[in-house]
C-alpha cells in the first residue's frame, strides 16, 4: 500500500532531521503538528543533497549528485520514489505546489559546491545564498501559509532575508571547516589567512541588517508557524552575538557553539515571548 510506504518515508525524513540537527529538530517540534511533517520532508531533501557535496569525499560525488538529481526528476514526475527521502519531498511539493524554480535554484547552488571554491563577487555570493538558503526558506514559507499565494507574496521578502541571515551565520561559524576541510571561501573579498576585526564586523553588520528586515515577517506568520520560526530566529541571533564577541583570529581556528543549557534557556524565553503575544 502506498499509504504505508509514505508513512515509512515520513519516518525516514524525521530521523534525518533529528540525527543531523538537534537545534532544527527542536524548532520543528515547536511548529503546529499539521505542518511539522512537511518541514521534515523539506529538510531531509536538502540535507541529503548537501551531504553528497560536502561529506562523501571517498566517493565520486559528481556521479552521486547526478544520480540524485535524476531520481529527483523521476520523483517529481511520477509522484513516487523508492528513495524514501525523495518520496517524502515530492509529497510535500505536490501538496503545496512548491515552485519548481525554487527546487532548481537549490540544486544549482548544491552543484556549484562540487567545483566552485571561491566566490569573488557579491553577485556570485548572493546567487549562491539564494539557491542554498533563501529558496529553502521559501519552500518552508509555502508550507507555513498552506499554499496561499497572497500570503506567500506578502511574506516572501522577509523569508528571503531570514534565510540569508541563517546561511551567513553558518558561514561565519564554519569558517574553519569550510576553508580547511572543503577549501571553500564564501565571503567575497575576505582573506581568511588574515581575517581581521574590521572584515568580521562588516559581515556581522550585514547579517544584523538581514535579521532586522526579517523580523516583521516573523510577526506576520500564521500561528502554526510563528513559534517555531521565532525560536530559530532567537537561536541564530544568539549564535551571531557569540560570533561577534569572538576575536577574528579564533573564528578561523575553532567552531563557535551555543551550549545545550543555553539553548534550553533561549527556547524557554522564546515561549514566554510568544505565549504573551510579544512577537
Amino acid at each position: 500500500m502506498k499509504a504505508l510506504f509514505d508513512t515509512v518515508s515520513f519516518d525516514c525524513s524525521r530521523k534525518v532531521t533529528s540525527a543531523y540537527s538537534t537545534s532544527f529538530s527542536a524548532a520543528v517540534r515547536m511548529l503546529a503538528p499539521s505542518i511539522r511533517q512537511d518541514i521534515h520532508n523539506i529538510y531531509g531533501f536538502v540535507r541529503f543533497a548537501d551531504e553528497i557535496v560536502d561529506t562523501f569525499h571517498e566517493y565520486d560525488k559528481q556521479r552521486l549528485f547526478d544520480q540524485f538529481e535524476k531520481d529527483l526528476e523521476h520523483a517529481l514526475a511520477d509522484g513516487i520514489s523508492l528513495n524514501p527521502i525523495l518520496n517524502s519531498f515530492q509529497h510535500t511539493v505536490r501538496k503545496y505546489s512548491i515552485g519548481r524554480d525554487l527546487i532548481d535554484a537549490f540544486m544549482h547552488s548544491m552543484r556549484l559546491d562540487l567545483s566552485k571554491s571561491v566566490y569573488e563577487t557579491k553577485e556570485e555570493y548572493a546567487q549562491y545564498i539564494y539557491g542554498s538558503a533563501d529558496v529553502v526558506g521559501l519552500m518552508c514559507l509555502t508550507v507555513f501559509v498552506k499554499g496561499n499565494r497572497e500570503k506567500y507574496e506578502a511574506l516572501k521578502g522577509a523569508a528571503v532575508k531570514l534565510g540569508s541571515a541563517f546561511q551567513k551565520v553558518n558561514f561565519l561559524r564554519d569558517l574553519k571547516a569550510d576553508f580547511e576541510g572543503l577549501n571553500r571561501t564564501y565571503f567575497p573579498g575576505t582573506d581568511l589567512h588574515r581575517l581581521d576585526e574590521a572584515a568580521k564586523m562588516e559581515i556581522v553588520r550585514e547579517i544584523e541588517a538581514d535579521f532586522a528586515d526579517a523580523y516583521d515577517g516573523i510577526r506576520l506568520l500564521p500561528m502554526e508557524a510563528k513559534f517555531g520560526v521565532y525560536t530559530a530566529y532567537v537561536y541564530y541571533r544568539r549564535l551571531l552575538t557569540k560570533l561577534k564577541k569572538t576575536p577574528s583570529s579564533e573564528l578561523v581556528a575553532a567552531r563557535v557553539r551555543v551550549p545545550n543549557y543555553e539553548k534550553f534557556g533561549l527556547f524557554a524565553k522564546s515561549y514566554i515571548v510568544y505565549r504573551f503575544n510579544f512577537v
